[in-house]
């Protein structure tokens, strides 16, 4: 990226925004990966040794031995920056939920993490360093080697399992209008599924569409993914032709892709 970043940590410090223990800054979000926008923010993560506070903070609830994040909205030259603090250790009982004896012991649920310490993880795939590159580097190559992946991989096929269950349940009583939704759902999970089979660790709907393209999963195809994502074969007079495709699709990438 040639985004200049070097006014970062002057912009935090001027206004007592970064901790003395501070090990890491690092941004990540849309703009580190090219898909911003002019309305996107700057999402920042600061790590210490410390924990830090404010009376400005907004606290993220996490179920860790500290149990919150602090969280810092300021707008800075007319662009918002979001700040979430973080401590070491915090960082370090997050990466101990996602080891490969943790994802066995889990059977793959991957529940006990919250979506604060996923959004964690999903970032330090595609961060980049302000301040504390090593630290950085190590979080990744221990991330790298970590459960994470197949934990979304699991997580995603379960509720895309439990979501064809219900659509078909629902095409047998001829409930069509609850079918359509529940086959919606299993297709956004399978997507997911899929994708981070592909190495695109982060999850949710803003971005699916761009993080399809830039996993370019072979088995389905950008445009067959579009069409069904935006539901155009949908016939109204016919919902179950769609709700049978969608399933099959569904069932396809449960198949193909594994843990």
């Amino acid at each position: 990226m040639s985004t200049d970043r070097s006014h970062y940590l002057e912009q935090l410090r001027s206004r007592g925004l970064v901790p003395d223990t501070h090990l890491c800054v690092f941004e990540a979000g849309s703009l580190v990966r090219g898909w911003g926008n002019p309305s996107s923010d700057v999402d920042l993560y600061i790590v210490s040794k410390d924990a830090w506070s404010s009376p400005d903070a907004r606290d993220l609830k996490v179920p860790l031995s500290k149990g919150s994040v602090p969280s810092v909205e300021l707008f800075i030259d007319g662009q918002r920056w979001d700040l979430k603090y973080w401590t070491d250790q915090q960082v370090d009982e997050v990466f101990a939920k996602v080891t490969w004896d943790a994802f066995e012991q889990a059977a793959g649920d991957g529940n006990d993490l919250n979506y604060v310490e996923r959004w964690l993880l999903h970032r330090f795939g595609f961060a980049v360093a302000v301040s504390g590159e090593d630290w950085l580097t190590g979080r990744r190559a221990e991330l790298k080697d970590s459960a994470f992946h197949a934990f979304l991989i699991s997580l995603a096929l379960n509720l895309a399992d439990s979501r064809i269950e219900d659509a078909v349940g629902m095409l047998q009583v001829e409930d069509h209008d609850s079918a359509v939704l529940a086959a919606r759902a299993a297709f956004d999970y399978s997507v997911d599924a899929l994708i981070a089979f592909h190495g695109e660790h982060t999850q949710g709907e803003k971005w699916r569409a761009r993080r399809f393209r830039a996993a370019d999963p072979t088995l389905l195809r950008y445009e067959e993914y579009w069409d069904l994502q935006t539901m155009r074969g949908l016939d109204p007079e016919n919902p179950a032709a769609w709700v049978k495709e969608v399933l099959t699709v569904c069932r396809r990438i449960a198949m193909e892709v594994s843990v």
